[in-house]
């Protein structure tokens, strides 16, 4: 009787238990849904950033939020079924890795808040009314590219001598590409080079367009912000062209290519996190104000311009923030 009343004991306790465990676990658990064109091991570093700007606030994934990681792996027909996804798990906030993500997102819901991470034009896009009233449920960060395309073109005039074309590769179906070419084009004219534009649709393929290159007689390459590049192919290719090469991300450098000017993604993807903070704490995206870049890095790799045997003068070397030998 007495190993009865002691079982019943036993199960009493473990239930109580089991009542307390389940009633400390939370409930509703924001659930995020981070939304990408590109490959995973693309944005290693800024995916990382980010998570690490929602650990500083308070929130660990798996513990006190959820995020549903969507890629279209530079499969840009995708993006539509993947935004069409997370829609139907019910996502509280979208965030949006880049222009073509942010566009997908934006034709699929006009209710769930959506933070941007990296747009280069969203006022020109249609994302956002202004930067100050983003006026529906899009907000989050601006990068500038098309005035930073004009600074890496002027690098490159310093850095390669009596430089006079340029070969500028990007894909055009990109939202504010049209935009990013007529701002290169001045700064182009500023500086007296001939910019040859050449639109790779294939993100997979730019053999086609570095052939361009050489058949334009470029003296340098200007890669522009699209996403699903294999960086080591295309970087090996500049190698292989004897081409500098100037990129917009520093991952391009780490992985061998000539030099990258830009904004600190790494930064905009940390800030991105204090709008899914604001967001999920009651405030509307229409009253959270676009911010720009405060971050940003001149970065040389030393061995590349070894490899194809160029000398980076004194001038511009100096103004580096990070020198690879």
């Amino acid at each position: 009787m007495s190993k009865l009343i002691a079982r019943v004991a036993l199960s009493f306790v473990l239930f109580t238990l089991g009542d307390s465990v389940q009633a400390q676990q939370p409930t509703n658990v924001p659930r995020i849904g981070y939304f990408s064109a590109s490959t995973r091991s693309n944005q290693t570093a800024p995916i990382e950033a980010f998570l690490q700007g929602l650990r500083e606030l308070g929130y660990v994934e798996g513990k006190n939020i959820a995020i549903e990681w969507r890629w279209a792996e530079s499969k840009f027909d995708r993006l539509p079924d993947l935004a069409a996804e997370l829609l139907r798990l019910k996502v509280d906030i979208i965030v949006s890795a880049g222009p073509s993500a942010t566009r997908a997102a934006k034709k699929a819901t006009t209710t769930i808040p959506i933070v941007m991470t990296n747009e280069s034009d969203p006022v020109g896009t249609g994302f956002v009314a202004s930067l100050a009233r983003p006026g529906g449920n899009i907000t989050g960060l601006s990068t500038l590219a098309p005035e930073l395309d004009g600074k890496r073109l002027e690098l490159l005039k310093e850095t390669v001598f009596k430089l006079s074309r340029v070969a500028v590769i990007g894909r055009s179906a990109e939202p504010g590409y049209a935009q990013l070419t007529k701002d290169l084009d001045l700064a182009a004219a500023v500086l007296k080079v001939k910019v040859q534009h050449l639109d790779l649709p294939d993100p997979k393929e730019p053999e086609t367009a570095f052939r361009a290159a050489s058949k334009g007689r470029a003296d340098a390459v200007l890669l522009v912000g699209s996403p699903g590049f294999n960086r080591k192919q295309f970087v090996d290719l500049a190698v292989k062209s004897r081409l500098p090469a100037m990129y917009y991300q520093p991952e391009y450098v780490e992985d061998g290519g000539l030099m990258c000017y830009g904004v600190n993604r790494n930064d905009l993807y940390r800030r991105a996190a204090t709008y899914v903070d604001k967001i999920l704490k009651g405030r509307k995206p229409t009253d959270l104000p676009v911010e720009q870049p405060i971050k940003f890095e001149f970065i040389i790799n030393l061995r590349a311009a070894k490899q194809i045997g160029l000398t980076i003068p004194p001038n511009v070397l100096v103004r580096a923030d990070r020198v690879i030998k």
